[in-house]
């Protein structure tokens, strides 16, 4: 099987930081040996791409960049050593574009704390463009049964909340509070605990995801912006009144990191997920230690993360909502999420 490959596509490209993309023809790459060429259907947009437009973190970020790490498309070319992955597989680019598999963190399965790791749509170009190069050995293989507008957002959303439920250790039966649940990956979340057996408090603000929660299958919604203690009423929420067994903080404001503590049951694990810029995490020493407590990070999933997270997808076990939009749309969609406006996650079709 062999494609016709263009020498130039379109591409939504950060020339300078702070500023919108640029929708611009640029040329397409090149497969290396051990790389891939995949000709992108379908790409989720991501808060992380809005950080690294903005240059929020404190990660150098290429530039120009082309951003963008949910991108599901079909393979069109690849290098000469690559023997597992075909032309015209469906296959994803993810966050972590490549690693070295040979570090002590990735010969533990920690490859996305690899400390050669290549993040896509950051320190490589992603996914806003019509044909991006990835390394073959980290591309998430696809069903070709399965939709690729669909499945483009658990590319970065399905698997890094799936990840944060296997680090809260919660199990079926349980509790989780899922803070920024009418979000992208907020609203994936709730399928995911939903399928793993785990009820769920969803919090956020807003008539539109109440209902938008409610539906995906949160037994609760706290809105924060009119709960006069939000502390008190997610424990009330929860179903003895001690408060939740985990929390997963998806917020891109600081404040709700500051109350988890406050609200999660003795024993209970606070996983961070979300990255508000500049922020900081603060909790009570006292509490955390009289009622241990346990605080931790929870970055994105590995390999393994990800077969497990599109398997749940591929059953059918996970329908989160998206909207598709026109590639040459990006910059709007930017302005609604900065707006805190989005409902469930867009995804862009590149063809447009």
């Amino acid at each position: 099987m062999s494609y016709q490959i263009p020498t130039e596509q379109w591409a939504q490209v950060v020339e300078t930081t702070g500023k919108p993309p640029v929708y611009k023809k640029i040329p397409v790459g090149k497969p290396g040996l051990d790389e891939v060429l995949i000709n992108i259907k379908y790409s989720g947009v991501c808060h992380t791409d809005l950080h690294a437009m903005m240059g929020d973190w404190p990660l150098e970020v290429k530039l120009p960049l082309v951003g963008g790490h949910e991108g599901a498309g079909i393979v069109v070319a690849r290098g000469d050593l690559v023997k597992d992955v075909e032309i015209g597989e469906h296959v994803g680019i993810k966050w972590i574009n490549e690693s070295c598999l040979a570090c002590s963190f990735c010969r533990q399965m920690d490859e996305p704390l690899c400390p050669r790791a290549k993040i896509s749509g950051y320190t490589v170009d992603g996914t806003f463009q019509q044909y991006a190069v990835a390394n073959a050995r980290n591309v998430a293989h696809i069903p070709k049964d399965v939709s690729l507008k669909a499945v483009a957002p658990v590319l970065c959303a399905g698997i890094t909340v799936y990840k944060g439920l296997k680090e809260s250790g919660a199990r079926a039966g349980q509790t989780v509070a899922v803070v920024g649940a009418g979000g992208g990956l907020g609203n994936m979340a709730i399928q995911y605990a939903k399928a793993m057996g785990i009820q769920v408090i969803a919090i956020d603000a807003g008539e539109d995801k109440r209902k938008g929660t409610l539906a995906l299958g949160a037994m609760s919604f706290i809105d924060f912006s009119t709960s006069k203690d939000v502390v008190a009423d997610v424990k009330a929420a929860s179903p003895d009144g001690e408060g939740p067994d985990a929390v997963l903080l998806l917020a891109v404001q600081e404040k709700p990191f500051q109350q988890a503590s406050e609200y999660v049951r003795p024993r209970g694990t606070v996983v961070c997920i979300g990255m508000p810029a500049n922020a900081y995490l603060k909790a009570s020493i006292f509490h955390t230690v009289t009622r241990m407590i346990c605080i931790r990070g929870s970055y994105v999933g590995n390999r393994q993360d990800t077969a497990e997270a599109i398997d749940f997808f591929a059953r059918g076990l996970i329908k989160a909502p998206y909207k598709v939009a026109a590639l040459s749309e990006l910059p709007k969609i930017y302005e609604l999420m900065h707006a805190n406006e989005i409902v469930g996650r867009y995804v862009v079709d590149t063809s447009k």
